[in-house]
């Protein structure tokens, strides 16, 4: 066992494991570049979603129990599916890392908005403020902290997925992960497998430290 950790060391601090089109820092880029992308993507479909349904009370069921069956879905699965029907491309990766995501990023901007206090909703509409004024400007800002929690997991968990990339032969952090059983490999494999953790770990490290410097002033909201 201190034989392997020994050797896992070396592979992690060795130069030549950190350049070329094979170092940790390439397959490092293009782990984080799918991750960003199914993120933001994911963002764009379930953000007005979450805030559509939130605001009016209308399709929270329905909308809450897809989230929930996106949850489900094996994400492997749902790659080797989208593989048959398209090809050799990164359309399966992503279409499966997007449905990982929105479940994520649906609950948690609905469970923001549902927290914001009806009377304030009240007040503002009392105040003259049309539907769509009380949506931007009340409702968004008091539900931001748990928008931006959603997000943050929805990406730690992209983050720590991304890795089927290489599944179907692309990049990524993930390639040390399939390469190495491949090739039989241990050392490799739990690189790839200490990198990913790393990586998520980071981010979540970073994201929390964002989020509290944003809302430090703001008093705790319950969903």
């Amino acid at each position: 066992m201190y034989e392997l950790f020994k050797d896992l060391g070396a592979w992690l601090v060795s130069g030549e494991q950190w350049t070329g089109p094979d170092g940790i820092g390439h397959r490092l880029a293009e782990h984080l570049q799918y991750s960003l992308l199914a993120t933001l993507v994911a963002a764009a479909i379930a953000l007005p979603l979450g805030l559509l349904i939130g605001h009016t009370g209308r399709g929270a069921f329905v909308a809450i129990n897809l989230a929930s069956f996106g949850r489900a879905l094996p994400t492997v699965g749902l790659v080797v599916l989208v593989f048959l029907v398209s090809g050799l491309s990164m359309w399966p990766v992503y279409i499966a890392l997007v449905a990982l995501a929105v479940p994520s990023i649906v609950t948690n901007t609905y469970a923001g908005m549902t927290a914001v206090d009806r009377d304030v909703k009240d007040a503002a509409r009392g105040q003259g403020m049309r539907a769509h004024q009380v949506l931007f400007q009340v409702e968004l800002p008091l539900a931001l902290p748990l928008i931006m929690t959603g997000l943050r997991l929805a990406l730690i968990q992209v983050v720590a997925t991304a890795t089927i990339a290489a599944y179907v032969s692309f990049g990524g952090l993930g390639r040390y992960v399939f390469d190495g059983l491949a090739q039989r490999d241990l050392v490799q494999v739990l690189g790839g497998a200490v990198l990913v953790a790393v990586v998520a770990v980071v981010l979540d490290l970073a994201l929390s430290a964002l989020q509290r410097a944003l809302f430090r002033h703001r008093p705790a909201q319950r969903a």
